[in-house]
């Protein structure tokens, strides 16, 4: 009986969390669209989060191209089948793999990042101070960041799935001796618009998930210090679902128009 209570506590609580990010995220579009807007603040959110992410990100996807190709070459190996490896390597990585890694390294870092400033910022009372003052916290705070991340991780997953390759790359020229140009012929030869398009688009939901839910968590913090703590936390955590439920959607999408 006790379980059962629980599990609809827990339904419940999930649904109204899914209410008001919905109910946040409208506000979001009324606010974007009404002047003025705050051009410098979105300025520097973008180059703060793509600056700050963007050795991360670079090393996540060297050693993701240098990890896939060293496990996958063996395989292909037995089967005789090498030549196909630049192919293999670059469909997946630019389909899903790298737009999924990545969103999830930037939601660790981006996300969180976003939850613990506005979370701070809510419990010392600085958002409240702002709206005294005729500020308008939300156009300010968090239109600027989500904008920013919906903006900066398309970028982010494009660089690195670039970084990705070369690290395959530097891998088959020492295992197969395959030169640098070869390679990225087979590359761009196996790559069509049906699998940079579909990818680049959803790194967009990607980075508009980040910032919709980082802002929420930081921006409705409660008990005070540690709120921030949990803000951060369950940024991250609803951020990762919320990844894989639209990388979902838009796989299925892309499988229906582009016959994939």
């Amino acid at each position: 009986m006790a379980t059962s209570k629980s599990i609809i506590e827990k339904s419940k609580h999930f649904l109204s969390e899914v209410g008001d990010m919905t109910s946040f995220a409208s506000r979001f579009y009324k606010e974007l669209f009404s002047m003025p807007f705050e051009w410098k603040e979105l300025v520097r959110q973008c180059y703060n989060m793509g600056n700050r992410s963007l050795l991360l990100v670079c090393v996540t996807g060297f050693i993701l191209g240098l990890v896939f190709t060293l496990q996958s070459r063996p395989t292909l190996l037995e089967f005789g089948a090498a030549s196909w490896m630049p192919s293999m390597v670059s469909i997946s990585i630019v389909r899903e793999i790298g737009p999924v890694i990545i969103a999830l390294i930037c939601a660790g870092r981006i996300g969180s990042g976003i939850g613990a400033e506005l979370g701070s910022m809510r419990v010392t009372e600085q958002i409240d101070a702002m709206e005294v003052s005729g500020t308008n916290p939300f156009k300010y705070l968090v239109v600027t960041r989500i904008l920013a991340t919906t903006l900066m991780l398309p970028i982010l997953i494009i660089i690195g799935d670039a970084v990705a390759l070369l690290g395959s790359a530097i891998i088959e020229n020492l295992k197969g001796e395959v030169s640098y140009l070869l390679y990225f012929n087979k590359v761009f030869d196996a790559l069509k618009f049906s699998d940079i398009i579909p990818a680049t688009i959803k790194s967009f939901f990607f980075g508009f998930a980040i910032g919709l839910v980082g802002c929420y968590k930081g921006y409705n913090c409660s008990k005070g210090t540690v709120g921030v703590g949990e803000a951060s936390n369950s940024a991250v955590v609803y951020t990762s679902m919320l990844l894989f439920v639209i990388d979902f959607i838009a796989v299925f999408i892309t499988d229906i128009f582009f016959d994939i």
